[in-house]
């Protein structure tokens, strides 16, 4: 074989090999057929309520799903909604002291999400998607350890959705 007829084929091999990830990404993403997805806003709800963790959750689910699938961000009529709201913020002691004080803190934040599938409803669901962080007692949950805790917890969350919504794992 020439050395022009093997640079041949394993260009002939590559471009096949990216073409064939039409439906099946590095991130084990199955869109199916659908082209479209849409975010709906995702009310807090719960009882203690945290400013402006609604809007940046949404925008972060937005942004996961975005940079995992080819599908393209629709404000109406899409093919896959995802729609729901923050029903639980809260805070509890995990561990206490010898002397009954709490050594340990843990924010809890739950999120009840609706998934629609337009073009496959047999893959619908509504599920309820919730993760934790947990932090010193002599911190308080204001500044830096409350970026850092509720950016974990909606990674985990968003990643939890996007693995139940779009994967066959």
């Amino acid at each position: 074989m020439t050395y022009r007829s093997l640079y041949f084929c394993s260009l002939l091999l590559t471009i096949l090999s990216f073409t064939s990830c039409k439906y099946y990404g590095f991130t084990g993403a199955d869109v199916g057929n659908a082209e479209t997805y849409q975010v709906n806003f995702f009310q807090n709800e719960a009882p203690l309520i945290e400013p402006g963790i609604d809007r940046d959750f949404t925008l972060q689910l937005q942004d996961l799903i975005q940079n995992q699938t080819k599908l393209s961000l629709a404000s109406s009529g899409a093919d896959l909604i995802y729609e729901g709201e923050i029903v639980q913020y809260y805070v509890a002691p995990m561990t206490a002291t010898s002397d009954s004080r709490a050594a340990e803190n843990r924010l809890t934040i739950a999120v009840n999400v609706r998934y629609y599938n337009t073009l496959e409803p047999e893959k619908d669901f509504e599920q309820k998607f919730s993760f934790y962080f947990d932090y010193g007692a002599n911190e308080q949950l204001i500044g830096p350890v409350k970026d850092q805790a509720i950016e974990e917890i909606f990674t985990r969350i968003t990643q939890d959705i996007f693995n139940a919504s779009l994967t066959n794992w």
